[in-house]
Formats: C-alpha cells, structure tokens, sequence
C-alpha cells in the first residue's frame, strides 16, 4: 500500500525555523506585531515545504467561512452568466467567494446541492429553484440555522427569506404593447408551467 504523503502543519514550520507556533500562525495570516523577515522566512518555508491552511478548521472556529452559496438552474444562459458575474463581483469586493452549483432544472439535484451548500457552512445561501420545485422543505436547515437564504429570479414566498425578481408583469406586458403596435393580431404565448412567478406574471400581462 503506498504510503500517504505527511500534512505539513504549523508545529512542522516552527520546528524547521526554531520559532513558535504562535509566530508562525500570526505571520500566516498576516496579524501585525511580527518581524517583517521572521515573517517573510516563515511565507517562504510554508509554500517551500507545501503547506495549506485548513480552511474548515478555521471555519469551524470562527462559525464564518467567507463563502456564499448560488443554486441556479443552468449555468449556459446569458441571463444567468450575467447575474453571477455580478454576485461574484460584490462577493470578491466584501472578501467573499462563491460556491456555484446547479440543478439543471430538477429538484432531486437542487436538494442534493442544498445538503452540500449546508455542509460546507456556507453563510448565505442564494437559489433560483430548478423548474419542478413544488416546494422548500430542503432548504429549512439554512432557516433554522439563521443563514441567509435569499430567492431569485425564479422565487418562493416565505416570510422569512427575501426575494429578488424583476417585474415580469411588466415586462410581458411592454413586449405584447410592442408588437399589437407594430400591428400583430393574431400573438402566441409560449411558456412554461404556472407553478413559478416568472412565467405566471408573464401570462397575466398578455
């Protein structure tokens, strides 16, 4: 059996350097009050002998792991590569990440990408729901927990978690106005199920 390679930790870098642990863990993660070259020697030594920090024991400390969870049905629409883009930009700019996943239009996946989200401690969760969900049990643990749990575009109502949509109402009611005045008659509707706002708010506005 091959032998597995030896995690490099702080008490490896300390030995290596003849210093403490203390030191080694402050000049890490960059706390003031430690030697610029004690520090610069302990950076180098980390990346020399391979050392990774443990984000979730951290994150486990600190109850906070930087990290913001986004559900969405697909990631191949320009509508959705645009909305990320923007969350990711606010998210970097708060010293946030993002972990993205998608349902490809099915519940049984976003519940699976729901646990994960969960697991990994996310603190805020962010979900445009898969086009059959018929309901949110799966995402009661983010509630109970007090994580932030924030519906878009496609949303369900519930009265602890904030919606972000556009006005689809209006929007299919200006797209029906411009073309009864470029003189259709005769103007289809093609949509799908009625249990989501986005298409149902479209229908009511034709």
């Amino acid at each position: 059996m091959q032998k597995s390679e030896k995690v490099v930790t702080i008490y490896d870098i300390a030995k290596e350097l003849s210093v403490s642990a203390a030191t080694v863990s402050r000049s890490l993660n960059d706390f003031p009050g430690v030697n610029k070259n004690t520090k610069k020697r302990i950076v180098d030594a980390a990346r020399r002998m391979g050392y990774s920090s443990n984000a979730f024991a951290s994150s486990l400390r600190t109850k906070r792991s930087n990290t913001i969870g986004v559900i969405v049905p697909r990631l191949n629409s320009n509508f959705m590569s645009d909305v990320i883009a923007g969350m990711e930009k606010a998210a970097n700019d708060a010293n946030f990440n993002l972990i993205i996943s998608q349902s490809l239009e099915t519940m049984k996946k976003e519940v699976n990408n729901a646990q994960t989200m969960f697991n990994n401690r996310v603190d805020g969760l962010l979900v445009s729901v898969a086009y059959d969900t018929d309901n949110i049990d799966h995402f009661q643990n983010f509630i109970k927990r007090n994580t932030p749990l924030i519906f878009f575009d496609r949303i369900f109502e519930h009265k602890v978690c904030p919606n972000i949509h556009i006005n689809n109402f209006k929007a299919g009611y200006e797209v029906t106005d411009h073309l009864a005045k470029q003189g259709c008659k005769r103007i289809m509707h093609i949509t799908g199920t009625g249990v989501h706002n986005v298409y149902e708010e479209r229908f009511k506005a034709t």
